[in-house]
């Protein structure tokens, strides 16, 4: 792919609140559910911070998202408000679904994401679906579908990248590759040696990026994503990353040697990007902290709106299920 501008200032500040939002709602559930004050399963998004957030700034609004089970990195990056957002991840009905979605499900349309699956790779179809309704219509939307490498063993994932090159759609596919498919390493799962040699096969382009360096993921979406909006069809990109806090909560991850672990976290993304941001003369540290403490503050507001809300009434049961009779 050509070479694409370095982003400005604002989206360079933009990226790095997002990615620290993400952070900030993360250890914010993990210590609620250590807490005994929300009961639910939780897959963290540790490492995986800046992906999504390099990703949404070359979005538009009206632009669609589709992740998965363990995907509130992409959800929290889409735009999703923060009160109903916390709200549905502990099944009140103040939540985007009336708390019947959950964490596995959350949804929100009006800020683009319409679709959390929590079925591994059953994303792929959906997201060529928006992408179609889009071409058809001809608004000049692009979806952005999320998965892991786990998820590019799947049947859905071929036939989704071959019909979306077949028909050019406006779709690009984000590997999220952390190296493990649940406790499997991505080497004794998977034969090709990139999951961006894969899109060889059928005929897009197939970009391997770090998925930890803000610039790098900045400049492999918007290159994947003005492609797709101008008609050129779809892009695979491989985004080479690591999570830190196991599949799910509660998983030591044992299986990953000390040795990788050690040194993945050793180069955080996070402080990595203050850093630069600080050096490269692109914001002070007050002004970054100020950022994480109205993060924290904002997230914190949301946590207490959700603990306060009720739980879904009964009769919600039989609500969104099935048609409603027409009143006479």
């Amino acid at each position: 792919m050509p070479e694409t501008r370095t982003p400005s200032r604002a989206a360079l500040i933009e990226i790095y609140r997002i990615a620290t939002l993400i952070k900030c709602a993360d250890d914010r559930f993990i210590e609620l559910i250590k807490a005994g004050q929300i009961a639910s399963p939780y897959y963290s998004p540790r490492g995986q911070e800046l992906i999504p957030a390099a990703i949404s700034v070359n979005l538009r609004p009206s632009d669609t998202v589709v992740t998965t089970y363990r995907g509130i990195h992409d959800q929290l990056a889409k735009g999703i408000p923060l009160k109903p957002f916390v709200a549905e991840f502990m099944g009140k009905a103040t939540g985007t679904c009336k708390g019947k979605g959950g964490p596995m499900h959350i949804t929100h349309v009006a800020s683009g994401l319409p679709v959390t699956t929590g079925v591994v790779g059953s994303g792929l179809p959906i997201a060529n679906g928006l992408a179609w309704a889009a071409q058809l219509k001809k608004t000049g939307q692009v979806t952005v579908c999320n998965f892991g490498d786990g998820a590019t063993n799947i049947g859905a994932f071929h036939e989704a990248l071959n019909l979306a090159s077949v028909w050019k759609l406006p779709v690009v596919f984000v590997c999220q590759n952390n190296r493990y498919a649940e406790h499997t390493k991505y080497e004794l799962g998977t034969s090709s040696r990139t999951i961006a040699d894969r899109a060889i096969a059928y005929g897009m382009p197939g970009v391997e990026v770090d998925g930890n360096d803000a610039l790098a993921m900045w400049s492999a979406a918007k290159a994947a994503i003005d492609r797709a909006r101008e008609g050129g069809g779809p892009t695979l990109l491989d985004a080479q990353t690591f999570r830190f806090r196991g599949h799910l909560l509660g998983d030591d991850s044992h299986y990953i040697p000390k040795d990788e672990m050690a040194s993945a976290m050793a180069a955080d993304p996070l402080p990595r990007l203050r850093a630069w941001l600080i050096d490269q003369g692109h914001a002070s540290d007050a002004a970054l902290t100020d950022i994480e403490q109205t993060n924290q503050s904002q997230f914190e507001e949301a946590v207490r709106f959700g603990l306060d809300s009720p739980f879904p009434d009964v009769a919600e049961l039989g609500i969104d299920v099935l048609a409603m009779e027409m009143n006479a």
